[in-house]
């Protein structure tokens, strides 16, 4: 049996192509563009620190020196600032001093999720793990808060994976589903148990509302799941395929929801990409109010273009 206290690791995949977000994803990785004032990945980071989870892997591409280098120490910038007396800009810095321990796998090429996490089972060990995908934001009041929640989760029911999920209105959108058990009922924060996942269900054929927001806390008997996954027709090995011989095996899956304060932002689109990037600018304290101004100027000179006066 694990304790809270044992999942000390986490893994953030930032391998992928970003083909979604092509061409600025041609030289820039999709994990390093900016929302608000950090790149999406340094979020991610951020959160899994706030979690209790100090040592961090990325796994990267072939852009991974860009990622490294944004999370390299840069004494020469720190000196500069430091002359300049730039406190504020400092403190902006403070990622570079947090004790973080990070280490960087370099995945061969975008061959899926499932494939990424296959490289790390030397450096997760004998514990769970949590899995963050590099492209997605968790915005929640407490940050930390949904991770924390998942591990308690995970270690109360001895469950080989537990997984986030968000109810999607629109279940067009590309996103794998879970299928809930029909028993037994629901945990009081909303939790459940998983009887199936569905990688990317057909237009208006998903399973149901709950979609797999990004966030995993996975037992290391996923390892030899993985190895028993077959590449999809793309040649990726996929997450939500190995965690689907875990359920045909007869192991504990469990589903998280976020809490109504809870969104994610996957940022792996342009979609999604500007919905981040418009909440992040409308609650920046310096210039939300610009912002929000902005917005309402340009709503209503848009509507007056459309409904011009007779």
């Amino acid at each position: 049996m694990y304790g809270a206290e044992d999942v000390q690791k986490a893994v953030i995949p930032v391998g992928g192509l970003g083909t979604r977000l092509l061409p600025v994803t041609k030289v820039l990785p999709k994990e390093l563009l900016p929302v608000g004032r950090r790149p999406v990945v340094q979020y991610v980071v951020e959160e899994m620190r706030a979690s209790r989870l100090e040592h961090i892997c990325l796994v990267t591409g072939r852009k991974n020196a860009l990622i490294q280098d944004h999370f390299d120490h840069d004494p020469e910038l720190v000196r500069h600032l430091q002359d300049r007396g730039s406190d504020e800009l400092l403190a902006e810095l403070a990622y570079l001093e947090s004790g973080l321990h990070l280490t960087y796998i370099r995945q061969s090429g975008p061959q899926g999720v499932g494939d990424a996490l296959s490289l790390v089972e030397d450096f997760v060990g004998d514990n769970p793990f949590v899995v963050a995908l590099g492209d997605s934001i968790i915005c929640e009041p407490e940050i930390g808060a949904l991770v924390r929640r998942m591990i308690d989760q995970h270690v109360a029911y001895n469950a080989a994976a537990t997984l986030a999920v968000q109810r999607l209105a629109d279940q067009r959108l590309a996103h794998p589903f879970v299928v809930p058990a029909a028993q037994p009922a629901p945990d009081a924060d909303g939790s459940f148990d998983v009887q199936d996942l569905v990688q990317s269900p057909a237009a208006n054929e998903a399973p149901g509302a709950w979609a797999i927001a990004a966030r995993f806390v996975l037992s290391p008997v996923l390892f030899p799941a993985i190895r028993r996954t077959k590449p999809d027709r793309g040649g990726e090995t996929q997450l939500v395929d190995a965690i689907r011989i875990l359920l045909r095996d007869g192991e504990c899956v469990r589903a998280v929801p976020l809490s109504p304060e809870q969104r994610r932002h996957d940022v792996g689109s342009f979609r999604g990409y500007y919905r981040a990037f418009l909440e992040f600018a409308m609650l920046d304290p310096h210039f939300r109010n610009e912002v929000r101004a902005y917005l309402q100027q340009e709503a209503a000179e848009q509507h007056g273009a459309q409904h011009p006066v007779q």
